[in-house]
């Protein structure tokens, strides 16, 4: 049995995991929202979908951990610690992307005008992630 493709499977994996935890909770504070106001749904929708962007990076980086690790430049153990670390960076990230998010899309609903805001307070969380994420590039 070859266990070469843990690493790469880890961080596709918890990404994945921690994706649909995010936009799972910013969902359901959008369904919750929808029902009370009339006007920006959109906006409420697009929010609970910013969580999404983990499951990217950890798609990126399991074909890249898989490829190097095909062509003999990345050692399959390194490619554990680096799935797992960067796993759960992603993973964390995205579940309190998530949270913020539901927090923003219900402050939104009472004042529209704080939708902006929010998604800055999005972005911010967002970073981690891409730290994460380029810091996986430059070791790989």
């Amino acid at each position: 049995m070859n266990f070469d493709m843990i690493g790469p499977a880890i961080v596709l994996g918890l990404g994945c995991v921690g994706s649909s935890i995010g936009c799972g909770i910013a969902g359901m504070a959008s369904h919750a929202v929808m029902s009370r106001v009339d006007e920006n749904h959109g906006q409420f929708i697009g929010m609970s979908a910013v969580a999404s962007s983990q499951s990217i990076y950890g798609f990126v980086l399991m074909l890249l951990m898989s490829n190097n690790i095909k062509a003999g430049t990345l050692p399959p153990l390194s490619a554990i610690g680096i799935g797992l670390s960067v796993g759960l960076a992603l993973m964390v990230s995205s579940i309190y992307q998530g949270m913020c998010a539901a927090s923003g899309i219900q402050a939104s609903a009472k004042k529209p005008a704080l939708i902006g805001k929010c998604f800055a307070a999005l972005g911010i969380v967002e970073s981690f992630s891409l730290f994460a994420f380029v810091f996986a590039l430059l070791i790989i």
